[in-house]
């Protein structure tokens, strides 16, 4: 249901651009701006890994320099049934983390100092497990194809302002909204976009918390972890993700101060009822107002050798 819920909305936000585009210039327009999204997604798909992972400072770790760590994610990634990813730590005290990469055989999973600080060892698997999901599930090629839709969507909207919010037909009448029409289009196709591409991001979350919970095998550690990576998340900032805040959505968590409500605004499911939903899945969600009853959330300390498998 959700990968069918996320085509729909793929659907609809594909839809809208090629109407603005259409709106705007007609059906050579809607050509055009066809051509121009098929050059960024081709430019996002083979590039923007590198790009996100060079905007946060991440660098590259292996078995020397980041054993456990390593160790972890190749155990998990084993347990998944994906190739190895690459291995990022970024140097960041705000607990949080992101997948990347175009297919599983060319991924990346980056994590924050921060994270690796604050969480248990059974926690920081559940939180791999989760990212290695979105790998496993091939979102993070979905939210690079969103991301990128929804940023042409407002440029285009934006330019058929300027130009009048029209264009001319095969008789050379002038035709379109006009430049009323253009305003409105410049002010609503950008919302319209987002709230698309959030509702998109939400869905691929629960998605991910479900999948990740299946491969760590312990629901209730990515419960334990999304609640301590919130709480962090609300006390330190993210000076990259502020600096760059269409990254947010790529996150576990939302990185931005003052969000993680669940409205239509909101890049993320609010906390609570993520907790809820993989409770229900550990079998102990039977009172959603104390989703995290009847557990004990794992201590903070160093990531051991070997994982929490042994």
């Amino acid at each position: 249901m959700n990968y069918m819920r996320t085509a729909l909305l793929l659907a609809a936000l594909t839809g809208l651009f090629v109407a603005i585009g259409y709106l705007i210039g007609g059906p050579n327009g809607m050509v055009i701006a066809f051509l121009i999204a098929a050059g960024m997604n081709l430019f996002a798909y083979w590039s923007s890994d590198k790009m996100v992972l060079s905007m946060y400072g991440a660098q590259p770790v292996d078995p020397h320099n980041a054993p456990e760590l390593y160790n972890l994610v190749g155990q998990l990634a084993e347990r998944a049934g994906i190739p190895m990813p690459k291995v990022y730590v970024m140097e960041n005290d705000q607990p949080n983390a992101f997948a990347t990469g175009r297919n599983p055989e060319n991924a990346a999973v980056a994590v924050t100092t921060g994270l690796m600080r604050m969480l248990s060892t059974e926690e920081l698997a559940g939180v791999i497990a989760h990212e290695l999901a979105h790998i496993k599930n091939r979102d993070t090629l979905i939210m690079t194809i969103t991301a990128t839709i929804a940023g042409a969507t407002g440029m285009l909207a934006n330019f058929g302002m300027f130009f009048g919010g029209g264009h001319r037909d095969e008789n050379g009448e002038r035709s379109g909204p006009g430049m009323i029409g253009g305003i409105l289009i410049a002010i609503l196709s950008p919302i319209l976009a987002m709230l698309v591409q959030m509702a998109i991001s939400r869905s691929r979350e629960y998605e991910a918390d479900r999948e990740g919970a299946a491969i760590c095998g312990r629901p209730e550690w990515l419960a334990s972890a999304l609640q301590r990576i919130e709480e962090g998340a609300h006390r330190v900032m993210n000076p990259e993700a502020e600096r760059n805040p269409a990254t947010a959505h790529m996150f576990i968590i939302n990185p931005l101060f003052g969000s993680g409500m669940d409205n239509l605004f909101s890049t993320h499911p609010s906390t609570q009822n993520r907790v809820a939903a993989l409770m229900e899945l550990a079998g102990s969600a039977r009172q959603p107002a104390h989703a995290t009853a009847g557990y004990e959330r794992p201590q903070s300390r160093p990531v051991r050798r070997g994982g929490p498998w042994g």
